[in-house]
């Protein structure tokens, strides 16, 4: 399995705050849309219920320990384990795209995280990416479209974990 994580954070790792992006950055939107577009996504069941509607173009996957109904077009997850299991013998990339319990989760099984580094801070946040070891992975800047809107500066960045071998 090829796992990635997917997000936009703040100087001090925010994520958002009820339930919602604290940046809404088209930019970013946008690089959110062409990277995960055609591929695998799971998400926690607060992410999944904050979209406006099935995303089009990827496969939903929800991890949760809930014994919710979802969409006939979403496939649940009750446990990590369950997840890894089931894809552990794909070639896909599957896009870990939030929340924060679900990133924390994840973290470990990624090779790929792709952030888009906003530099602002927001006092108010009340999800943040976890933290990671910056020297177990290698940073690459990538060049994108847009790196600023409504004065707000911020870079897509990949990191590329040391032992990763795509192949």
């Amino acid at each position: 399995m090829r796992l990635s994580l997917i997000a936009a954070v703040g100087k001090n790792n925010e994520l958002g705050k009820n339930n919602d992006l604290i940046w809404k950055l088209k930019g970013d939107m946008q690089f959110f849309r062409e990277m995960t577009k055609g591929h695998l996504i799971i998400m926690g069941r607060k992410t999944f219920e904050s979209l406006p509607k099935l995303l089009p173009g990827r496969k939903h996957l929800v991890l949760t320990r809930g014994q919710i109904v979802f969409p006939k077009e979403v496939t649940v997850f009750h446990s990590r384990e369950e997840f890894l299991k089931t894809y552990e013998n794909t070639d896909e990339e599957i896009f870990d795209i939030g929340g924060a319990s679900i990133y924390k989760e994840l973290l470990d099984y990624a090779s790929l995280l792709y952030l888009t580094e906003i530099n602002a801070t927001d006092k108010d946040a009340t999800v943040y990416f976890p933290n990671f070891d910056k020297n177990n992975f290698d940073r690459e800047e990538l060049a994108y479209k847009q790196d600023e809107e409504t004065g707000i500066q911020y870079k897509h960045v990949l990191y590329k974990r040391k032992n990763y071998d795509k192949g």
